[in-house]
């Protein structure tokens, strides 16, 4: 066999090429040889000697040992579908599930047939929740009937002796029973039997034996060979990256799942289940025990001087934070459900402690009262939140000497549990006199340590976060120079290493939030008499986001003062310097509103001269911090410190200011406008906000400031996120102390509060009575929670945390599907997907169906829209088998049953790869600068540098493959553009979650570009997709659909489906015009469009109509002279005199709708389609528009277009793929194994 590889990449990944291989998969233990000389698999094949390209390798097997014959055994079952379901405590239900095969299979269905995806969709319909489940399948062939570990297995010791290494035994489909002996030269039959124990190879004949126990089942079995080969071609059916096991990041557990009687989940019979964690890790069940903190400190303590370096560091890091991420966050399950005995059992239940694992755990509540003042177990849950946060970015920082725990925060039944890994030292008793910190506050900040060997480390550590070296004093007034927060904590460990802890406190206190709401004091007596109002805690801290865009507006201020102090020592300026220099000034003032452009950007008009002047300012003169400690308490004790404390608590002041006067406008600002792609959920409209420096907490304040019909969606959702967070408070309360068995009855209860209350509006909690007096001591106080008082407890939560106050109607406002998807999400749960009745009149929206209703739709209750009981009914009759019947009988919207798991939510540490996004961005700047190939090389590189370091399944690789498949549509390379785009639509599927907006965008993407290459059929069905999750996720008439059904409308015209593509174009511009209003430039340019397709459509009374409309709204927004005013008149001209010539010209147009187009704010042109932007980027960001051309009409003018409709110009049209295209192209050695 042939094997492609780089000469950068190991011998290891030449073996895992082999072992994934179909001709050779039946190898595991085994060693390569260069002319007779054995290779270690860790060495760079470039270190191997006299290795060039078409080198030939050889493949020597290796004895077995019992691991690698475990492990053997492991690998065989899955490979020959003998696996069985896994049990898995932690993932949940079709964790890591991808649903493109069923999307790509349906329309595949369809191929021969004429009719399109499309066809009778309703864009208002309910949403269909099959959508978010995989089409149920045909039982994958079997190979055999069992492979387990026999009933004689371990071997006796005098056997062991002698080389046996395990004993399994084999059922074939011919129903044959065969004893088998692993042995170190490999598998054979025995003679043994149920009864009798002779574990020697059987004589001739049936002296079966062969070194792989793959090979040795094709020998006792006449039927494997077939059966193998038929799993082979029935696997070959799926993609891939759909089937490939996730090792380096969390799979998503999908909030709907099926019911425990689906076929998709049926639990089977499988004796090796149960001792699968015997062939994982050996009888003593010590091999998956670590030392974690020695892992993560010897990972960071690796070279880092060449490339290779940084790969081979970066991968070992990225391995090693998913394995402790997983094994902390099934240790904090345990922990929460009470099966690790804690270390002081004698402490409150908040105090205890807990070791497993090696992972150290405890709560993130105020067990001992180091929060008292702060906030009490409010605080301690924000505090461990900020501690995971504060821990990623100097894990990210990468500063040589400083080293950190592993952290891991678990919200699993309303607990928070923190697992850190544990440093050597932290629990060691310290000599009379002696501290336990070696650097900052001991014990709350009555005691200061300052150890001097802490303060070059941490001096690098604040200057890379903006914290500014300052004084603090003890409770004698003994005043310690720290360089970061008193809160900032320094180890010095016994391994000699110096370890920083406490990272929840190193950006400032937020002051204007505090002194707004009540938290601006320090007793516990004021915080427990404050109003009700008042914010639950104190740790209101400044994002570290909004710290660095603060330091960049100070940085560009410094830069406009030095360059006025240089324009003021010229003494006679001539008018042409004056005019440079005013340029230079204004440069940095140009700055886009995501705070991306350099430090000292400046136009590209600026001359040469005034380029050299800005070089000549040194930015390292630049100095800016601010004190993390201002206003946290601190007393200084002379006039020059209280002045300088002033300072910093002004410089505090102000950069809460710019939060709230310049960062929060600009964001409404920005999704007023239309410039950045909108957020969907809560999910994307927090993360929106992180990007931009603000807190959750300013949702209120959010909510406030949109207004207008414009911001109706914002409110919408911001209004949304709020009550689905308050909400997951309140239940996190009942959950907390509940017994496992009653939480089930717990959360049904209080989602029936929440949203069933239109169906029943007394709902009784369903306590299985029996169950409950097991747990006598166990608090039932949720049975009393009524609908009005979780309400009131929803606005008080509200009204603390966010300062806003619900109006008193928000209850019947609430969408209720994507509710309750918000409150799965944030608690964990998974709900089997059926049809939930939020009202007693129809299932509101909610369909089953795998196909919409076709017709006109009616007002309801969850999306606003519903179909007649006659549609229902028909659209419940096509839905999957596997999807559970609606519970008539039932007085609630949700009972017990539905709760079918909950899954723990994890917050982890684990840093990007610096290398990786180093190559990704030097690719896109080669690209911008007209460097193509280069930047395509680069981008390639960056590429492969994402897959070695992170595995193929992981989110980072999802988003670099969308970024890739962007850049390819525009280099006009569409095969490899969808081959990246179908890759970045699986693995975000499986990483993010199937209906994550991530997700639903890669999809939209995949459609445009698959669209480009010529497969539009397929294309309208992955938009179709994406449609169904949208009325999930958002509910109709989200401002960016304009976009999508935009493009779908373009789509159904390349079909010459023009009566169809109308209607779309026309309900684009209904939501337009709902969104941005009637006299809109959007509206306008819509209109535009809908215009040439009524003309396609033979309209042209219509046609000239609408076109009239875009022209008056041109002409009064835009002015007369404005290029799309004159534009639009011509064509108006065109329409009028000659409506029949102009709907033949306009067709023709359509012919060469393929073009790459830009994305619609919605601001298009004809048979044009448009990139999706992701949430919060700038479409232009997302599409490379042409900044000269920014409405995007097609820049040729009327009589150009004619002279191409005419056939003077090449009508280019795409080439069918011939078959998938990988972009990325392996270069270096080609190595040939025998």
């Amino acid at each position: 066999m042939q094997v492609m590889v780089s000469s950068q990449e190991a011998i290891h990944d030449i073996r895992q090429s082999i072992i994934e291989t179909p001709g050779t998969f039946q190898y595991s233990c085994f060693h390569l040889e260069h002319k007779g000389e054995r290779i270690n698999d860790f060495i760079q094949i470039s270190d191997v000697k006299g290795l060039a390209p078409e080198s030939e390798l050889k493949l020597v097997e290796d004895p077995y040992n019992e691991k690698e014959a475990r492990l053997h055994v492991i690998r065989v079952r899955e490979l020959i579908g003998a696996a069985g379901d896994r049990t898995d405590t932690l993932h949940g239900i079709l964790s890591g599930l991808s649903l493109h095969d069923s999307v790509t299979a349906a329309e595949a269905a369809n191929a021969a047939t004429t009719t399109h995806p499309m066809a009778g969709y309703d864009l208002q319909g309910p949403a269909v929740l099959s959508a978010l489940l995989p089409q149920p399948q045909e039982p994958a062939p079997k190979t055999v009937k069992s492979i387990s570990v026999s009933p004689w297995n371990p071997p006796p010791y005098h056997l062991r002796q002698k080389g046996h290494l395990l004993y399994l035994l084999a059922t074939t489909n011919e129903g044959d029973q065969y004893q088998i002996t692993s042995h170190v030269s490999g598998f054979y039959v025995n003679k043994s039997t149920n009864s009798k124990f002779d574990p020697f190879p059987r004589g001739a004949p049936k002296a079966y034996s062969a070194h792989s126990l793959l090979t040795l089942l094709s020998e006792i079995s006449t039927s494997f060979e077939a059966s193998f080969q038929r799993l082979q071609e029935f696997n070959g059916l799926k993609e891939p990256l759909a089937t490939y096991q996730i090792s380096n990041a969390t799979p998503a557990s999908p909030w709907l799942v099926p019911g425990p009687t689906s076929n998709i989940v049926a639990h089977q019979a499988d004796i090796t289940r149960t001792q699968e964690s015997y062939l994982i890790s050996g009888i003593e069940n010590t091999e998956t025990l670590r030392d974690w903190n020695e892992e993560f400190q010897s990972t960071r303590e690796l070279p880092k001087e060449t490339v290779q370096d940084r790969v081979f560091r970066e991968r070992l890091t990225s391995k090693l934070f998913a394995d402790y991420t997983e094994a902390a966050a099934r240790g904090a399950v345990l922990v929460a459900r009470g099966e690790v005995a804690p270390l002081n059992p004698t402490e409150g239940r908040d105090a205890q402690i807990f070791v497993y694992n090696n992972v150290f755990f405890s709560f993130g509540a105020d067990g001992v009262g180091t929060f008292a003042s702060e906030g009490g177990d409010e605080a301690a849950r924000v505090a461990t939140g900020k501690d995971v946060m504060g821990v990623r970015m100097v894990n990210q920082l990468d500063i040589d000497g400083l080293f950190t725990a592993g952290t891991v925060v678990v919200d699993y039944f309303g607990k928070r549990i923190v697992g850190q890994s544990i440093v050597p030292g932290i629990f060691k008793q310290r000599e009379p006199g002696e501290n336990q910190i070696d650097y900052g506050a001991v014990e709350g900040k009555d005691v200061v340590a300052a150890d001097e060997r802490f303060v070059p480390i941490f001096e690098k550590l604040s200057k890379s976060l903006r914290v500014k070296k300052h004084a603090v004093w003890d409770k004698e007034g003994k005043r310690f120079d720290l360089e970061g927060s008193v809160e900032t904590k320094g180890l010095l460990g016994t391994d000699g290493r110096k370890y920083v802890l406490d990272l929840y406190r190193i950006t400032p206190l937020d002051i204007s939030w505090m002194e707004e709401y009540g938290t601006a004091i320090t007793s516990p007596e004021q915080v427990n008499g404050a109003s009700k109002r008042a914010y639950p805690h104190r740790m209101t801290v400044l994002r570290p986001e909004l710290v660095e865009s603060y330091w960049k507006v100070k940085m560009r201020e410094w830069v406009n003062s030095e360059l006025e102090k240089r324009r003021q020592a010229k003494t006679e300026p001539t008018e042409e310097i004056k005019k440079i220099e005013a340029e230079a000034t204004e440069a940095p003032k140009s700055d886009d509103k995501e705070s991306t452009s350099d430090e000292t950007a400046t136009s590209e008009e600026v001359s040469k001269s005034s380029e050299m002047d800005k070089e000549r300012i040194d930015i390292s003169d630049f100095s800016f911090s601010l004190n993390p400690d201002a206003f946290s308490g601190q007393e200084p004790q002379t006039d020059a410190e209280k002045e300088e404390w002033v300072k910093d608590e002004q410089e505090v002041r102000l950069a809460c200011e710019f939060l709230r006067n310049t960062v929060l406008p600009e964001i409404v600002n920005d999704l007023k406008e239309g410039d950045t792609g909108f957020p969907m959920d809560g999910q994307s409209l927090s993360r929106l906000l992180h990007k931009r420096g603000i807190n959750i907490r300013y949702l209120g304040k959010l909510a406030s400031l949109a207004e207008g019909k414009r911001l109706e969606s914002l409110r919408t959702l911001t209004i949304q996120e709020m009550i689905s967070r308050a909400f997951k408070h309140v239940a996190g309360n009942y959950l907390k102390y509940l017994p496992i068995p009653l939480t089930a009855a717990c959360t049904a209860h209080l989602l029936n509060c929440l949203l069933g209350t239109g169906l029943n509006p007394r709902p009784k909690a369903e306590v299985d009575e029996s169950m409950a007096a097991l747990y006598p001591e166990s608090d039932l106080s949720f049975q009393k929670t009524t609908p009005e008082s979780l309400r009131d407890e929803i606005e008080g939560q509200v009204l603390r945390r966010y300062q806003y106050a619900l109006e008193s109607s928000w209850i019947s406002d609430i969408k209720p599907l994507q509710l309750l998807r918000e409150v799965s999400l944030k608690l964990g749960l998974q709900l089997e997907v059926k049809d939930y009745h939020f009202t007693n009149q129809t299932s509101n929206g909610v369909s089953e169906a795998s196909a919409a209703s076709n017709g006109v739709p009616k007002e309801n209750g969850t999306n606003g829209h519903s179909t007649s009981s006659k549609k229902k009914k028909k659209a419940r009759d096509g839905s999957p088998s596997s999807i559970a019947s609606s519970h008539a009988s039932s007085p609630h919207t949700f009972n017990p049953d539905d709760v079918v798991n909950i899954v723990p939510v994890i917050k982890e540490a684990a840093p990007r790869s610096a290398l990786a996004e180093e190559a990704l961005e030097a690719g896109r700047i080669s690209i911008m600068q007209n460097q193509k190939k280069l930047g395509q090389e680069l981008l390639l590189e960056s590429l492969s540098l994402h897959e070695q370091i992170y595995g193929i399944i992981h989110p980072e690789v999802a988003r670099v493959y969308n970024t890739l498949s962007m850049q390819y549509y525009h280099l006009e390379e569409k095969e490899a553009a969808v081959e990246l785009a179908r890759k970045a639509v699986i693995v975000s599927e499986r990483t993010l979650g199937v209906d994550n907006p991530e997700t639903l965008l890669n999809y939209l993407n995949l459609g445009l570009f698959a669209h480009a290459s010529g497969e539009t059929k397929q294309a309208l069905a992955y938009v179709k997709h994406a449609l169904e999750l949208w009325k999930v996720v958002y509910g109709p008439n989200h401002p960016d659909s304009i976009t999508t059904i935009n493009n779908a409308a373009v789509m159904l015209q390349q079909l010459k489906d023009y009566h169809e593509s109308r209607l779309w174009f026309e309900a684009s511009l209904t939501i337009c015009e709902e969104v941005y209003g009637k006299t809109s430039i959007n509206a306008a340019t819509l209109l535009f469009q809908l215009a040439q397709a009524l003309a396609l459509d033979q309209d042209s009374k219509g046609s000239v109509n609408r076109m009239r409309e875009s022209y008056n709204i041109f002409l009064n927004e835009l002015g007369p002279n404005d290029k799309n005013t004159k534009e639009a008149e011509s064509w108006l001209h065109q329409l009028t005199s000659n409506a029949v010539s102009i709907a033949k010209h306009a067709k023709d147009v359509q012919a060469r709708s393929i073009r790459s187009g830009i994305r619609v704010s919605p601001r298009v042109t004809l048979g044009q389609t448009h990139p999706q932007p992701q949430v919060g980027q700038t479409s232009e960001a997302s599409s490379g528009r042409d900044p000269h051309n920014p409405m995007g009409f097609d820049s040729r003018n009327i009589e150009d277009l004619m002279k191409f409709i005419e056939g003077s110009e090449s009508n280019k049209t795409p080439k069918k793929r011939p078959g998938r295209s990988n972009p990325k192209r392996r270069g270096g050695s080609s190595a040939v194994v025998s």
